[in-house]
């Protein structure tokens, strides 16, 4: 029968030149070939965007220079996010196929940047939008305002600086938490300088809900790696695969594949769930900046103009026949304004909302499709959308609110549908761009954050039943997240799953390091938000 383990554990020693990624580097190639297809992808991306962006913004015709070189500003900064997170995050991904010796280790960079890459040009937008969701919405209704710009400008670049801190310290720190802590801190400073609670500017909610799934979701790696350990030892009965690796040669072929496999499957997962947090980010910048290309999604036809009339209609007997009629309303939007920021329901609510659904309708049919919307008028008709579209997802669990027999709660949901696929659209030239921005991430700064997770995390050598274990749980706990738009941290379900494979074979951990990785877990969220508080009312001074 073979043993499970190898009953003395191989310690990870460093090499003279201080790492054994250092000794792994100097003799390996640098995969000219993977470089060389990056490049292509590279260069064939930045036209594509190019033609796209220059397109779009053909329809706008701005006497100022001052929008584009805005546009210009914010879009780099935004993409220099996803950048960073790509070199921070996808790091993780390819730490066991090196260690493990599947892979050399540029070739894994570039094999797991690609996979990154097809990762962000398939997701489906969900994760990005449950992000915006959190932001306070007077600020997304004013994102072409000076506001609204320091809000995404705030953001960005506390995100960006918390990670690089992090990484310079070569900690696995999560850029999802780190983007949570940016929005709180911004909702927090915005109700603060109103003169309000700072809690109130705080979608808390949907915090929360955000929140348990950074808080499980390293829980589930640790947890279910451990089992899937177990699994191997009890079904896999090859001795090589509980070995520590002996000098440099490769796992057996079976283990081997598996290991590249799910290398580029947690890297695809990344790419798929990490890359949409920017993707909102910088529609909002798209949509303060030049609202006459991108605020409606003129690819709704004029078909579907007619078919949203008609529920429209649906909309408006339904929701009357719960309003009050002696219920007054001055004007439809403060009053819905209102209660998207308190969320207290008030009469006048059904009125104001009755009002605004009959607007919508009137502008979206009196000009026959979106894109036929005068450019004027564009960012005013999403922002009468976006607003309608909150105040329905909110309607639902007020306090006080009326309660929707089934058949109106179809009719509403229907309704709400539209007004989404109007407003949250990702053009494919953006996710080129972010899926360019995080691909190029991952090959330039991947080295720090590999050797904690490859060298520091254990006290022995990764062996291939371990790599393989930790890299299938967070392939798959990505993809769950992903499927129901829950933004998870890649480096904290990998990290700790790799952490569970350790003490699951009793190798021994090294308390320092998830000490550190622990600290930075607590400290992420408040710094974050202390930093993006600060930045907001700071650009918010100066755009005044």
């Amino acid at each position: 029968m073979a043993t499970p383990a190898h009953s003395f554990p191989t310690p990870v020693e460093p090499t003279q030149t201080g790492s054994l990624l250092d000794a792994k580097l100097k003799k390996s190639s640098p995969g000219k070939v993977g470089g060389i297809v990056f490049a292509i992808m590279l260069v064939t991306g930045l036209i594509y965007i190019w033609t796209k962006l220059s397109a779009d913004l053909s329809i706008v015709h701005s006497a100022s220079v001052f929008p584009f070189i805005l546009l210009g500003l914010a879009l780099f900064i935004a993409l220099g996010f996803e950048f960073v997170n790509g070199f921070h995050d996808t790091a993780n991904a390819v730490a066991t196929c090196i260690y493990t010796h599947s892979l050399e280790p540029h070739v894994a960079v570039v094999y797991s940047g690609i996979m990154n890459f097809i990762g962000v040009l398939t997701s489906s937008g969900a994760v990005a939008f449950s992000i915006i969701t959190l932001l306070p919405v007077e600020l997304i209704l004013k994102v072409s305002k000076g506001a609204g710009f320091s809000m995404v400008f705030a953001l960005l670049v506390a995100a960006i600086l918390w990670n690089l801190a992090t990484w310079w310290r070569g900690l696995p720190a999560s850029s999802s938490h780190t983007m949570i802590g940016s929005i709180i801190g911004v909702g927090i400073a915005n109700q603060m300088m109103q003169g309000n609670s700072g809690t109130s500017g705080v979608e808390w909610e949907q915090v929360t809900k955000v929140f348990k799934a950074l808080l499980i979701s390293p829980v589930v790696g640790f947890v279910f790696a451990a089992l899937v350990f177990f699994l191997f030892k009890l079904l896999a009965r090859d001795p090589r695969l509980y070995k520590a690796p002996e000098g440099t040669a490769p796992p057996p072929f079976y283990i081997r594949c598996l290991l590249i496999l799910t290398c580029g499957g947690v890297s695809y997962a990344h790419g798929s769930n990490d890359g949409q947090k920017g993707m909102g980010l910088i529609m909002l910048i798209l949509v303060g900046t030049v609202p006459t290309a991108y605020a409606l999604n003129h690819t709704v036809t004029a078909a579907q103009v007619q078919t949203f009339a008609a529920v429209s209609s649906q909309m408006t007997g339904a929701i009357g026949a719960y309003a009050d009629p002696n219920a007054v309303v001055q004007d439809s939007g403060p009053e819905l304004e209102k209660f998207v920021s308190k969320k207290q329901f008030e009469p006048a609510v059904l009125p104001a909302l009755v009002n605004m659904v009959t607007d919508i309708k009137n502008e979206a049919t009196l000009y026959g499709s979106l894109g036929k919307v005068p450019a004027e008028m564009q960012a005013n008709v999403r922002n009468q959308m976006y607003l309608t579209s909150e105040t329905l997802r909110i309607l639902g669990k007020a306090d006080g609110a009326p309660k929707f027999n089934d058949n109106d709660k179809k009719i509403i949901a229907n309704y709400k549908k539209f007004l989404d696929t109007s407003t949250r659209f990702i053009p494919t030239w953006v996710k080129v761009a972010v899926a360019l921005a995080l691909g190029l991430g991952t090959m330039v700064g991947w080295k720090r954050i590999v050797v904690t997770v490859g060298e520091k995390i254990g006290k022995t050598h990764l062996t291939y039943a371990q790599g393989a274990s930790a890299e299938l749980v967070a392939m798959a706990t990505i993809l769950a997240a992903d499927t129901y738009g829950l933004p998870v941290s890649t480096t904290h379900v990998l990290s700790s799953g790799i952490a569970g494979t350790m003490a699951a074979n009793k190798s021994g951990l090294q308390m320092s390091t998830l000490r550190d990785i622990a600290l930075a877990w607590v400290f992420t969220l408040p710094v974050a938000a202390l930093l993006s508080g600060c930045l907001f009312w700071l650009f918010n001074t100066v755009a005044k």
